[in-house]
């Protein structure tokens, strides 16, 4: 490579990053804007939003989004909450104990708050009307787009040369059938998933304009947006990503002794000094993060009061905040957990009202496509 083609590439870097830069800050204006419409009517919202079956819960996803579903739920706001079962075979050979997954999620989502009188949760499997969506929309993409997609993309580099599966390739239109049989206009993500968002976004405007309206004056789809949130990013034991994969985890499902546990084996540095200081001490400050996050202080007030309790100081302060802050939630999940007779009622429900607002969806995708006979 040529000196200028170096040069060329560096100066399509930079404009990658500017434009990408400024679009997060438009989203989060626009995410403030929103919060604001919230306040004052959220009947104006529909939010959609969801997991897959695959392991345990844990305090990562609490604080990183389970709080915030609760928090705009009890603010008003209609909620479709997905267990995503059929997503868990995207890039796996099979399925696993997956009811059991999914009877651990419904446990986690009513005992963090989430209230089936206010909120949908079911599973895509049992929504056949959503996933019918899937076929018109798949002639609406094109295969270049999708493995542009970040996630496409980035389990293709990392497949050493493995076949992608049809299902982990179309991953985007799935998540658009997810986002649009219920017509949400509102997705909560993380930065990482706003070009999802934006895939959806194209498939309902290029629905609209080569297939039409089933109303004339209105869109079958709507243009969901992204109300980004400001939770912070919680490591995992290890100081890296908290994944329920690595075993890094804090779980909702654990208990105190397990809790501490874990805790206990995470990583710290040689400075006995605590200080609040993510960029030269992660580890460190992740803890004095979670510990601020349990008891509703700023992680500088948590790393002056350890001061020079070393990491075995931060690490009780952390497990008593930790076991103090989820001890309802535990309790409250024990009870559930232990009735799956109940939660399956729950999902079945949930499962029910969804499928009469996906064949509602599908009608006004019939009518606009001509084939409503």
């Amino acid at each position: 490579m040529s000196d200028h083609d170096i040069e060329a590439s560096d100066a399509e870097e930079r404009m990658a990053a500017s434009t990408s830069d400024a679009s997060l800050r438009r989203s989060l204006e626009r995410s403030a804007e929103i919060e604001r419409a919230i306040a004052t009517d959220p009947s104006k919202f529909r939010i959609m939003t969801g997991d897959r079956p695959t392991g345990n819960l844990h305090v990562g996803h609490y604080f990183g989004s389970l709080a915030n579903r609760v928090r705009l739920q009890n603010a008003g706001v209609e909620t479709f909450v997905l267990i995503a079962d059929y997503q868990v075979i995207t890039d796996r050979d099979g399925t696993g104990p997956i009811k059991e997954r999914a009877l651990s999620l419904m446990a986690d989502y009513l005992a963090i708050g989430i209230d089936p009188s206010r909120s949908t949760i079911y599973a895509h499997s049992a929504v056949p009307a959503l996933n019918q969506l899937m076929l018109p929309f798949l002639s609406l993409v094109t295969d270049s787009e999708l493995r542009r997609n970040p996630t496409v993309k980035a389990e293709l580099d990392d497949s050493n040369g493995r076949p992608m599966s049809g299902l982990l390739l179309t991953y985007p239109v799935h998540q658009a059938a997810d986002i649009l049989f219920c017509k949400a206009n509102l997705v909560p993500v993380g930065k990482d998933q706003l070009p999802h968002l934006e895939q959806t976004r194209v498939i309902a405007r290029r629905f609209d304009e080569r297939y039409g309206r089933a109303v004339p004056d209105r869109p079958v789809f709507p243009q969901a947006e992204a109300l980004l949130s400001e939770a912070a990013s919680v490591l995992g034991m290890d100081g890296t990503k908290m994944s329920k994969s690595k075993g890094n985890t804090i779980d909702l499902s654990m208990d105190a002794t397990e809790t501490a546990q874990r805790i206990k084996r995470a990583v710290t540095d040689a400075d006995r000094f605590i200080t609040f200081d993510p960029t030269n001490r992660p580890e460190v400050s992740n803890l004095v993060m979670i510990g601020a996050l349990c008891t509703g202080r700023t992680p500088e007030s948590v790393a002056d009061e350890i001061g020079n309790g070393g990491g075995g100081g931060l690490k009780k302060f952390v497990t008593e905040a930790v076991n103090e802050f989820f001890a309802p939630i535990r309790a409250r999940r024990i009870e559930l957990a232990a009735d799956p007779g109940y939660l399956l009622s729950v999902l079945r429900a949930g499962n029910a009202h969804a499928n009469e607002v996906a064949d509602a969806t599908l009608a006004d995708v019939r009518a606009a496509m001509n084939m409503a006979y």
